[in-house]
């Protein structure tokens, strides 16, 4: 969802009087310098600005990043002094770090388009992609992959070696061809090293019909696209028939292959999809301690964010050594002021069943809640271009395979027909709003 950055003319002879008026909080700013029209609102202004270059940065300070960088200091002469140039700030508060990188990368793309992600050092993710196109298709590990094949791209990936790891891994369950000629067999090729081995079918010198040859391809791209669940299905369904029939030598190789594949799917992590399925909801703090940002990525971009209320909602206290872990939130209901003793004695209590319905009604309000701020962010469905495409991805990547002890926040992918979890969401709603709190009452 578009974010509505503030501004604020600078006076390079009293920088005070604007320093004084920006939050201690964390931000994403730029400064705009001298000569370049404060109307923004104009075309000629916003022209100018376009091609103004304007410093543009983060920080979990804003009023002491800026001092820093508008006050002359002549303690610190080599340091960076931009007070005599700029006139004019604009900022945008932010809850978290990577709301932060989004922002900032925002304000990069519309200035310096394509040249915002080497300015951020951003780079497209690997992706294991599979050549459905090519008569005798096979995967390769690519940082670009086409759009038009986004249903065969598989990724992202942490790194180039990871993918590379994962593919080669894969294709030891198979019977796919590793080359990367474009073949025309011919029963006189000679063929490789992976066909004397029995680790190819070898389409090269017609070693198999085109049928078997599609059939092993489909297998790998179904491998691909569910994480290697196809082939376990089938294993395991072998095994425990092979083992109700007592060929037990039969069902110790089947739970072998079982293992190795599973030992495959491992170097898989749950982010790695189909590109053009790749959808998830990421959960951070918000710069209002009130509500929790929400992020949607879908169709190849970054939304959001999108504030979730917490007004007015029970926060599971998980330091308390309870089952609270796991227990739904909910919503409290005004409770009305107490009655007189002789009304209240008059009034029967509320029955188990009615105490239900109102603990389930205050749940499905945080659930239309949630529903609702997700329909919000997929309002903003329009096509990204590729600048903002391979950024997005970038960030989404770097955010993702942080340690975990330093990735905040919480993320949510879809089921398999594509529904949202919305009361596990409900619960990492609580969970980054108690961390908030905490961190709040550490200041």
């Amino acid at each position: 969802m578009p974010n509505t950055m503030q501004s604020l003319p600078f006076d390079p002879a009293d920088p005070k009087a604007a320093l004084s008026q920006l939050p201690l909080t964390p931000a994403v700013f730029a400064l705009y310098f001298a000569g370049v029209p404060t109307d923004s609102s104009s075309p000629v202004g916003r022209s100018a600005e376009a091609h103004a270059e304007p410093y543009i940065g983060r920080t979990p300070n804003l009023r002491g990043r800026l001092e820093r960088l508008l006050q002359p200091s002549p303690r610190h002469p080599r340091r960076l002094q931009l007070a005599g140039r700029v006139r004019r700030i604009e900022w945008q508060l932010t809850g978290s770090e990577f709301e932060s990188l989004l922002e900032q990368f925002s304000l990069q793309e519309q200035i310096y388009g394509p040249k915002s992600l080497e300015r951020m050092h951003l780079r497209s993710p690997a992706f294991v992609r599979f050549l459905g196109g090519n008569p005798y298709p096979r995967i390769t590990v690519t940082h670009r992959p086409s759009q038009r094949e986004a249903d065969w791209a598989y990724g992202p990936f942490a790194s180039r070696a990871a993918a590379e790891r994962y593919a080669e891994e894969a294709l030891k369950l198979f019977l796919l061809r590793r080359c990367t000629d474009d073949l025309n067999p011919h029963p006189s090729h000679p063929g490789c090293i992976y066909s004397e081995m029995k680790m190819c079918l070898a389409p090269c010198y017609k070693g198999c019909t085109d049928e078997r040859y599609a059939e092993e391809a489909a297998a790998v791209q179904s491998f691909l696209a569910t994480r290697g669940d196809s082939r376990l299905v089938v294993l395991r369904t072998q095994r425990d028939l092979a083992s109700a029939n007592l060929e037990f030598e039969s069902a110790a190789a089947l739970h072998a292959q079982v293992q190795r594949v599973e030992s495959v799917r491992a170097l898989a992590p749950e982010l790695v999809r189909p590109l053009s399925q790749l959808r998830a909801v990421i959960l951070q703090a918000a710069a209002n301690l009130d509500e929790v940002a929400v992020f949607l990525f879908e169709n190849g971009r970054l939304r959001g964010p999108a504030g979730f209320s917490t007004l007015g909602m029970r926060i599971q206290n998980e330091q308390s050594g309870s089952s609270s872990l796991f227990a739904q939130p909910v919503a409290l209901e005004p409770i009305p002021e107490a009655p007189p003793a002789e009304a209240a004695s008059l009034e029967p209590p509320m029955s188990e069943a009615a105490a239900k319905n109102s603990s389930r009604s205050a749940r499905g309000l945080l659930e239309a809640r949630m529903e609702s701020a997700l329909a919000a962010l997929a309002k903003y469905a329009n096509a990204p271009s590729s600048t903002i495409r391979q950024g997005h991805l970038a960030l989404l990547k770097r955010w993702y395979y942080r340690p975990e002890a330093r990735r905040t926040g919480e993320v949510f992918f879809p089921d398999a027909e594509g529904r949202w979890p919305v009361k596990a969401m409900l619960r990492g709603v609580g969970r980054v709003a108690a961390k908030t709190l905490v961190m709040a009452n550490k200041e």
